[in-house]
């Protein structure tokens, strides 16, 4: 029986920098980015859910569920991928933020080509700016929490990226760079709008 890959949507950050929840806002003035990287993760995940911190009072889109912030000694993007490996232990993840307005169909489904062609491996992309591994775009193999939370003790680290960097993730290049490129301000998200 094959692996199932479910999607993770991360909306636990406090969006301090953008003033305002940034899974709350739209760029195209009918979904805003909660809605939108669910239904993105929705056409090629078996099921989708959001991560999120017991405090926050989110309308869940409709076909995605909800995993909240366990705890696990842990805080931050990291937690929330815990917490969800360990709801569902047989899943892999492909874990997304929502603050990828440029995000594509096309762009996850190279993610999952490259996942498929060396399974059970730690993948995601590679920055273009400076070569590290993008970690919230990334698949989470089954099985690999364990060594995760053990390996963030041992560095004393709750960065994704560092713990893909010492596990040798599997990096592949984006065909579309664009669709990596985050909105963390409100400054940033003026511009975009304004584009």
């Amino acid at each position: 029986m094959s692996t199932p890959l479910y999607g993770l949507v991360l909306v636990g950050g406090k969006s301090e920098r953008m003033g305002r929840d940034k899974a709350l806002l739209s760029y195209d003035g009918e979904q805003n980015q909660l809605e939108r990287t669910a239904s993105l993760l929705n056409a090629v995940c078996g099921k989708t859910f959001i991560s999120l911190r017991e405090e926050q009072g989110f309308e869940l889109p409709q076909d995605v569920g909800a995993i909240y912030d366990s705890g696990e000694g842990v805080s931050g993007p990291l937690c929330g991928i815990l917490s969800a490996m360990a709801e569902y232990p047989s899943a892999d993840w492909l874990v997304l933020a929502c603050d990828l307005p440029h995000m594509s169909v096309d762009t996850l489904e190279e993610l999952i080509g490259s996942y498929n062609e060396r399974p059970h491996e730690l993948t995601a992309f590679r920055n273009i700016r400076d070569g590290l591994p993008e970690p919230l775009c990334a698949i989470y193999p089954s099985g690999k929490a364990n060594e995760l939370l053990a390996l963030a003790e041992e560095l004393g680290t709750l960065s994704p990226r560092k713990l893909l960097i010492a596990k040798g993730a599997h990096l592949i290049k984006p065909d579309d760079p664009r669709s990596l490129n985050n909105i963390n301000t409100a400054e940033e998200y003026d511009a975009f709008i304004r584009k």
